[in-house]
């Protein structure tokens, strides 16, 4: 009872050994990662369509559950840019930016996707996310990256720009390019070059100044803090909101208040797909970054788990006024290198942020939005790596292909359609890899019990004997393959006596393939040639086991590869 209480409650794992010291640590990362987490929760907040203390609420009861339900100990959970974007392209198909019904919406898709996740973790469906390859998920953020970075383009400049891909949003923008607001233009590109500047040329000039490592580190996250003051005390010492500069305005100075997501049947099925590609991708990103971090530490992430905490999360954050949140990679970097030891860092965080939500938000008033649009672009143009075509060409041209018509996808249609043909190219793409397995003819390495690629090493081999060795497991998928294979190459050579299926490589058969080898068992009977297998793995030879192919083998099962060779060389054909 108390192991399954702590599998779903690893606070009561970590909780135990709780100490002064750990206190310590995770305190110092909390109040890092506050700072840092302030501007980002307005600006993805306002990327989302919703007023900016909506980015407060979801950075509050989502971290506070997370590190109850979650595993890993320096993920900080809350808004992220990718997702952010996400919602805005799921709503805004749905309902009107800015009114009473698009804040529901959003209630209602953190509540669907919270639901997904709990799912999945329930069911242990973590291995979903293996469906989804790495070079994909690398072109779909490098794509929404761009799109993200362009949408914030009219804040920067402060006119008016529509739409949820490139071509749109560029036609949008050089269309009321006239209308620049120049005031607006000079805070946004300042504020851009700043935090650009703060990134790369900050932490080496403080160092070069003498001061300390640690403090130059906490000094450059604070780098957007410092660009928030300067701009909004500008704005208001000088009025330049009754000058036409768009500001946040009044934020509610207050809590996560309770709120409720709609049920409504016609509202959640629209919702239903985005949610679950929300829910994926946030989950992959999610546990990349924690198990990157575990590694480091040589502790375990549990993805199940995870996803009961990230689905918690996002529960919370469809009751608290929020909207779906994730792992975020760039704070959760900040919270491992600041010394969180536990998933309270997360927790103290919260506290601090609603400190923030109660006392600082009056404070907000007159801060532009270019400023946080310059936050936005300069955080998400870090995700943007277009190295992954240079690598992918270079090692799979597959890869390639579905890197290139992931990121084509998500400039030229949106986000939705992106990440829907990243899932199915991911899934189209390990079907075919796995349709066409590699088969080596193989022969014996000289002086040796060991059998190698005869296109690769110099062996020996018997004009009788063929042997192949298949290098996937046969699934419905491929095994009409090797059954053509096998076919084809036995059809051009009449010297064929015996057929070996080296199976070292072999780690499940299933049905379809099962059958495929009794087909293949019968074709080769027909034109008097044996069939034989060797090295057959314990798990799969009991499978056999349960069926009619082995007492219907023309052939032999043999221990080692070397043995079924030396056996076929001194049998005669079928008689």
């Amino acid at each position: 009872m108390s192991a399954n209480l702590t599998k779903y409650l690893p606070i009561l794992d970590w909780g135990r050994t709780y100490n002064r010291k750990t206190f310590g640590n995770d305190m110092i990362a909390a109040v890092i990662v506050t700072i840092m987490l302030i501007p980002q929760s307005l600006a993805y907040a306002l990327l989302a369509g919703l007023p900016p203390e909506a980015g407060l609420y979801a950075s509050i009861a989502p971290i506070i559950l997370y590190a109850v339900f979650g595993t890993s100990r320096a993920l900080a959970v809350g808004p992220v840019a990718v997702v952010s974007l996400m919602t805005a392209a799921a709503l805004s198909n749905i309902v009107e930016q800015g009114t009473m019904g698009y804040a529901v919406a959003a209630l209602s898709l953190a509540a669907l996707s919270g639901a997904i996740l709990l799912a999945m973790g329930l069911l242990r469906l973590g291995f979903v996310a293996n469906f989804l390859s790495h070079p994909v998920i690398a072109g779909f953020i490098t794509a929404s990256g761009i799109i993200i970075a362009a949408s914030q383009l009219k804040h920067i400049l402060g006119i008016e720009a529509e739409g949820h891909n490139l071509l749109d949003l560029f036609v949008s923008l050089v269309s009321h390019l006239g209308q620049i607001h120049w005031i607006t233009a000079i805070i946004g590109i300042s504020a851009t070059a700043f935090l650009f500047w703060v990134r790369k040329g900050l932490k080496p000039a403080l160092r070069k100044m003498g001061v300390g490592a640690g403090l130059a580190d906490v000094i450059t996250k604070a780098g957007p803090v410092a660009a928030v003051v300067a701009t909004t005390v500008a704005v208001w010492g000088f009025g330049l909101s009754d000058a036409g500069v768009s500001i946040v305005g009044d934020v509610p100075q207050s809590l996560p208040p309770l709120t409720l997501p709609s049920f409504s049947p016609e509202l959640l099925r629209q919702l239903l797909l985005p949610a679950f590609l929300i829910s994926i991708i946030g989950f992959v990103e999610s546990i990349s970054v924690a198990q990157t971090l575990a590694a480091k530490k040589r502790q375990r992430i549990d993805p199940d788990q995870e996803l009961i905490g990230l689905g918690a999360a996002n529960v919370g954050a469809a009751f608290t006024g929020g909207f779906p949140v994730t792992g975020g990679f760039s704070r959760s970097v900040v919270n491992f290198d600041a010394g969180a030891e536990t998933p309270a860092a997360g927790a103290f965080t919260a506290v601090g942020l609603a400190i923030a939500a109660v006392a600082l938000t009056p404070l907000i008033f007159f801060l532009p939005k270019a400023t946080l649009a310059a936050t936005i672009i300069v955080a998400v143009l870090s995700l943007v790596d277009f190295s992954i075509l240079k690598r992918s060409w270079a090692y799979s041209k597959a890869d390639f292909a579905a890197v290139l018509a992931t990121i084509l996808l998500t400039l030229g249609v949106g986000v939705e359609a992106g990440v829907s043909a990243g899932v199915a190219l991911s899934i189209l793409l390990h079907l075919y890899k796995t349709s066409r397995p590699h088969i080596a003819e193989v022969g014996l390495v000289p002086g040796t019990e060991h059998f190698r690629n005869v296109l690769r090493h110099k062996v020996e081999t018997d004009p009788k004997v063929l042997t192949l060795r298949v290098d996937e497991s046969l699934y419905f998928a491929n095994a009409r393959y090797l059954e053509d294979y096998i076919h084809s190459r036995v059809a051009r050579d009449k010297d064929i006596r015996h057929v070996i299926l080296q199976c070292s490589a072999i780690n499940e058969i299933d049905l379809s393939a099962l059958e495929s080898l009794e087909a293949i068992n019968t074709r080769l009977a027909e034109m008097d040639v044996k069939l034989h297998l060797s090295e057959v793995k314990g798990p799969v030879m009991d499978r056999l086991k349960t069926s009619h192919f082995l007492d219907e083998l023309t052939g032999d099962v043999f221990l080692t590869q070397f043995e079924a060779a030396g056996a076929a060389r001194g049998q005669p054909a079928l008689a």
